[in-house]
Order: structure tokens, then C-alpha cells, then sequence
């Protein structure tokens, strides 16, 4: 088979612009951010120097995959199948991504070397003007020249040797400036089992590339062509699935286009939402303390008015003393040093004086109190557009006033929701308008007295309060009502709670002739009967009430409850009658 001689992919050719080819990074390692020295690609497709990745801490993994692992190396791309059973491995993490990298047999050296970085590393070079680059044969001198046919830099003595010997005296020489418009300039890739061998061939049944010595030894009798004659169908193949990936590119770059669209809006809409929340916190700020310059004004004057009460009813009490004493004062020195006859002639000023004094009324307490509280749940209105809460009140609550109303104040029934109200005043008998009273309600049975029931007190904020319970059993309750510890008035009370009620179980008819359709055995509690051998009731008969009534136990109202005993007088077989 002959070698055709068609482009490779690897192929020297130049491309328009010299800073196309290569950047950092491609040419720098993303752990050291140095050059890349010995570069291994990770199944990740990250690049790292090999002395990067012997530094990275290594960990034990189970790896259940066998031959179906990513992990790749130059020394034995393609091993034989291993079974699939639970095999100890050691991986490391990827530095740029933190994926997890399975490490082959070899260690991290045998991961496969990234030659395309290798090449953009010496591109990276040659910018530089050849700086950091050695000899490929002395590994001393820098480089001037490129062999075009080795594909090896030489300095200048290694040059001039080399035209020299027979074999490579016709090589191609080129000065290193001359290849800064190259795209690669990569040495020639050897096989790892024949390190003089240039890997050209390829073998189609273990599908990795070879040389002359392989296809005659361990890959003798495989199918192998040169890589310039598969180059193109192996190439279209990566270029289909490249295809296939590229929609997912996109698609992921529209997500985090719209993700970070999302972001900016989100950001946007928080920072207007947080000036609408500064907006409404300062307005409602500013009305709080307008609210509370506004109770502190009204505290201020309930001082002043109740301050003025007591200056005024102390004056009257300093006078009324005043006087008080001189009467005092002065009837006594009369009394004590007065002759008889200044007694009587003084008597009857004194009498006066000291009469009048003595029908004098006064309050011998405080006309006002220092009753004065903060109800800080208690509506006080709107103050610039805002709700606010808080008031003060003078009113207190005086228990002895307080009413109590309802149907089921004294009587209730088993298992039914009795209810009654509470309605707070002050001492003037003036209702309270507000809530908040520390109210306190049991309810307790007469005969079981540590069995308390479970009572609902409801504020309704306007100075009355709805006390609801559930007696579970018939009987006898005392009820405790009480503000502060002290009993409201008509506390305690008794209530009888009786059984549930009792529907009817016979039928509300003016007859048992009517209702039972002329059955003689139907009978009645009103004590009814009828001649011909009827048991029951009928128009005009003997014991007829002469009105409609229950059958069950005679009573003349429809909705009524039934107090059927079970008695002699009317047996149970009579109470059921057939309605018409």
C-alpha cells in the first residue's frame, strides 16, 4: 500500500492573522498559569501541566464501569475489556471543573498528552522570538532554525551538523521568524511502544493509530490504512456529533442569556420593591410619630385638666380648713377664757358660724383619679393614609357595673354550645368602647369541682366580650366571672344544664283514626278513645283534646320536645302512628 500524500488535519498551512492561533488559554496552564509543560487532556477535555496534576490529592473511588470507562491514556489507549465487577480505583478531581478523573494503571502520565497544546505552546514561543525554546538535539543552545523534514529546532551548531550528515544533508531549513505565520509547528507524534516510529497508520479494529512496527507485531492481520486516507470519514463522524452538540450550545447560551435577563430583572424589581418598602416605611414612620406627638399631646392635657381638678378641690379643702379652724379655734378660746356673760352675748355668732360650717359638703377623696392607660391594639383611625394603632384611655373598668346578658345565663343543654355576653363599664356606668380587659371565666360542675370545662372568651373590642362553653354532661354548674381577680356583678351564678333535647317520635295529627288511616290498635297519649273497639283518639270523642297534639306524649305545641317517660298509661307500641 502507498502512502497518499493528501492534506492532514495536522497539516503545516498558514493562516490570515498570526494572533488567530493560540491564546492563553490554550498555551496556559490553568493550575500554575504558567506554559504548559508536558500538558495531559482530562476525559473532562481540560488541559493541565503534568506536574500540576501529580500535585493534586488523589482519593480512592469504586469504579463499576470496567471497559467502559472514559479515561484514556497515550501508553495503552485501547486495553482488552476488563469484566464488570467492583474494582478499586484512585481519581483525582479536574482543577477548572472539579469532575472526577478516573486515573488509568499508569498514573497520571499515562493520561493522553494534548499535542495540539503542545503545538500553540511553540506557536506561543515563536512570537517570542524563539525565547524559552532549546535544541531538540543538544537540549542546550537556543533555537534558530526548523527542520521542515524532522520537524526538530536546532540551534545553530545542530543546524550546521545536520546539513552534514549524508541522510539529512537535503532536510528543508527555515529560520524560526519565517514560522510565526504557521498554524502548527508541533514535532512529529512517535508511537509509545516504538519511540522511533512516527504514528501514520491507523487501525480500523482497534481504532486508534499505529505505526509500521505495530501493524507487523501485535497488530498484524488488523485492517489498517494511513491517517491522511481515514482522516476524512473519522472526521466526519466528530463533526456529526458536533452537529448534534451544537443546538444543545446554543440552547444553553439562550438559558443563561435568559437566566441572567431573569437576574438583571430580578435585581431591577427588587430595588424597586425595596424603594416602595422605604417609601411606605418612612410615610408610615413619619405617621407613627405624628400619631404619638399627637397621644403625647393628649396625655399632656388629660394631665393638665385632672392637675386643675385637684388644684381647684384642694383650694375649696385649704379654705373649708381655714375656716374650719378659725371656727374651731375661736370657739374655744371662748369657751376657755370667755366670761359668762361674753358666752352668751358671742353665743349667738358662733352657733351661726359653726352650723353652717358643719352643712358644708365635701369629698373626702380625690375628685379624679390616676387611672390613665395605653391600649396599644386598639384602632385610633387613619394619620396620613396610614392605619395606626394605639390609644389612651382614662375609662376604667369598675366590675361592680359590668352586665351580664344572654338566654342561657342560668340553663344550657348537654353537648350544645351555650353562650352568653359580658359587658364592661366604667364606675358611671358608661360602657368601656374598648377591649383588652383581662376577663377570666370558669365554668364548673357542682359535683366535680377539679373538672373545670373548657370556655372561648371572644374580645369584640367595644367594651363587650362573648363567652361560649360546652357542658358534656347534665347537672348543676357554678359559673365565675371575673376582671382583675375581683367578680363582675351577678357573679357567681348557678346554671342548670339539662339533657339534649328530645325530638318526638310519634306523629303531630288531630287523630289516630286520620293518621293511622282507621287502624283500631293505634293508640294515643292523649288518653283518646272511640267506640267500635278503637284504642285510639278520634273528632269528638271521650278524651279527644280537641286539637292537634302529639301521639308520643300529648303535647298541644308542634315544636315542642318530647316528654314521653315510657309510663303504664301510654305504652311505646302506641306512640309510632302512620301519617297520611
Amino acid at each position: 500500500m502507498s502512502e497518499n500524500r493528501k492534506p492532514l488535519l495536522g497539516f503545516v498551512h498558514k493562516v490570515p492573522d498570526a494572533n488567530a492561533s493560540g491564546n492563553s488559554g490554550k498555551t496556559h496552564c490553568p493550575s500554575c498559569l504558567g506554559l504548559f509543560k508536558a500538558p495531559r487532556l482530562l476525559p473532562c477535555l481540560h488541559t493541565v501541566c503534568t506536574t500540576c496534576l501529580e500535585k493534586l490529592e488523589p482519593f480512592s473511588v469504586v469504579d463499576i464501569r470496567g471497559a467502559d470507562s472514559d479515561t484514556s491514556s497515550e501508553g495503552s489507549p485501547f486495553q482488552e475489556p476488563k469484566s464488570r465487577s467492583l474494582q478499586p480505583q484512585v481519581g483525582i478531581l479536574c482543577p477548572v471543573c472539579d469532575a472526577q478523573v478516573d486515573l488509568p494503571l499508569g498514573g497520571v502520565k499515562a493520561l493522553t498528552i494534548d499535542h495540539l497544546a503542545m503545538n500553540d505552546v511553540m506557536l506561543e514561543s515563536l512570537r517570542g522570538e524563539g525565547q524559552g525554546l532549546v535544541c531538540d538535539l543538544c537540549s542546550d543552545r537556543e533555537v534558530e532554525k526548523r527542520c521542515q523534514t524532522c520537524k526538530a529546532n536546532l540551534c545553530h551548531f545542530c543546524c550546521q551538523a545536520h546539513r552534514r550528515q549524508k541522510k539529512t544533508m537535503y532536510h528543508t531549513m527555515v529560520d524560526l521568524k519565517d514560522l510565526k505565520g504557521y498554524s502548527r509547528v508541533g514535532k512529529p507524534i512517535l508511537c509509545p511502544a516504538h519511540p522511533a516510529e512516527e504514528l501514520r497508520l491507523f487501525c480500523e479494529l482497534c481504532d486508534r493509530p499505529v505505526c509500521r512496527d505495530c501493524v507487523v507485531g501485535e497488530h498484524r492481520e488488523h485492517p489498517y490504512d494511513f491517517t491522511s486516507n481515514v482522516i476524512h470519514k473519522h472526521g466526519d463522524s466528530v463533526r456529526e456529533l458536533l452537529r448534534g452538540t451544537q443546538p444543545h450550545v446554543e440552547a444553553l447560551e439562550e438559558a443563561l442569556a435568559q437566566i441572567e435577563s431573569m437576574n438583571t430583572g430580578l435585581q431591577e424589581r427588587v430595588e424597586a420593591v425595596a424603594g416602595d418598602v422605604r417609601t411606605f416605611s418612612e410615610g408610615y414612620i413619619k405617621a407613627i410619630e405624628e400619631h404619638r406627638d399627637r397621644l403625647l399631646r393628649q396625655l399632656d392635657d388629660i394631665r393638665v385638666q385632672k392637675e386643675n381638678s385637684l388644684q381647684l378641690q384642694k383650694a375649696q379643702l385649704e379654705q373649708l380648713l381655714a375656716d374650719m379652724r378659725t371656727g374651731v379655734e375661736f370657739t374655744e378660746h371662748l369657751l376657755t377664757s370667755g366670761s359668762d356673760l361674753e358666752i352668751l352675748i358671742t353665743k349667738g355668732v358662733v352657733v351661726e358660724r359653726l352650723r353652717k360650717l358643719n352643712r358644708v359638703e365635701y369629698s373626702a377623696r380625690p375628685g379624679v383619679n390616676d387611672k390613665i392607660c395605653f391600649s396599644p391594639q386598639e384602632k385610633a383611625g387613619q394619620c396620613r393614609g396610614y392605619e395606626v394603632y394605639g390609644a389612651i384611655n382614662t375609662k376604667e373598668v369598675d366590675p361592680a357595673k359590668c352586665v351580664l346578658q344572654g338566654e342561657d345565663l342560668h340553663r344550657a343543654r348537654e353537648k350544645q354550645t351555650a353562650s352568653f355576653t359580658l359587658l364592661c363599664k366604667d364606675a358611671a356606668g358608661e360602657s368601656m368602647g374598648r377591649g383588652g380587659d383581662n376577663v377570666q371565666v370558669a365554668v364548673v360542675p357542682k359535683d366535680k369541682k377539679d373538672s373545670p370545662i373548657r370556655t372561648v372568651v371572644q374580645d369584640n373590642k367595644d367594651g363587650s366580650y362573648n363567652v361560649s362553653f360546652t357542658p358534656k354532661e347534665p347537672g348543676v354548674y357554678t359559673v365565675w366571672v371575673c376582671i382583675r381577680e375581683q367578680h363582675v356583678q351577678g357573679s357567681p351564678f348557678t346554671m342548670t344544664v339539662r339533657r339534649k333535647h328530645r325530638p318526638h317520635p310519634g306523629v303531630f295529627h288531630c287523630c289516630t283514626f286520620c293518621s293511622s288511616g282507621g287502624q283500631k290498635t293505634a293508640r294515643c297519649a292523649c288518653g283518646g278513645t272511640m267506640p267500635g273497639g278503637y284504642l285510639g283518639c278520634g273528632h269528638g270523642h271521650k278524651g279527644h283534646p280537641g286539637r292537634p297534639h302529639w301521639s308520643c306524649c300529648g303535647k298541644f305545641t308542634e315544636k315542642s320536645e318530647c316528654t314521653y317517660t315510657g309510663g303504664q298509661s301510654a305504652p311505646r307500641s302506641l306512640l309510632r302512628t302512620v301519617a297520611l
